[in-house]
């Protein structure tokens, strides 16, 4: 099982989000007023809280949200899990639907690192089923049938 760290977004693509703690998941689009929602496969992104932490260790001091990721969630190394995975927190129900994500342009984390995790270790979904997600709240992963 895992537990909600953090809840982001942002206005527009391409920037660091911010922690908003709670949100609105609808179902076929993503987080509500999150500018990574519509209608395709990359709704909500997730990330390991565990990988973050290891990064941090090397001396990146990211913040919530720095890697462009919405959701933040110890207890999961979600690159290890099959596509089709599906995630329940409360009401809401996510599918995992990609494994990283090619890197156009390296950030500003990775231009002060050498390296970012979120192309390697970010995993996104789409909803299935909407709801609220807050921080704290817990999170169980059912592997494809």
């Amino acid at each position: 099982m895992g537990k909600v760290i953090a809840v982001c977004t942002s206005d527009v693509r391409g920037i660091q989000k911010h922690n908003i703690h709670e949100a609105k998941l609808v179902e076929g689009f993503g987080i509500e007023a999150d500018a990574h929602g519509g209608n395709w496969h990359r709704q909500v992104s997730l990330l390991s809280y565990d990988r973050i932490k290891e990064f941090n260790a090397k001396g990146a001091d990211v913040k919530d949200g720095a890697f462009g990721e919405n959701i933040v969630v110890e207890g999961y190394d979600f690159k290890s899990l099959p596509i089709g995975t599906l995630f329940r927190c409360n009401d809401v129900i996510l599918e995992l639907t990609q494994i990283g994500k090619e890197c156009h342009s390296h950030c500003e984390i990775f231009k002060k690192m050498g390296d970012c995790i979120m192309p390697r270790e970010g995993v996104f979904t789409r909803v299935l089923h909407g709801g609220v997600i807050k921080e704290g709240d817990e999170m169980t992963c059912y592997l494809p049938q």
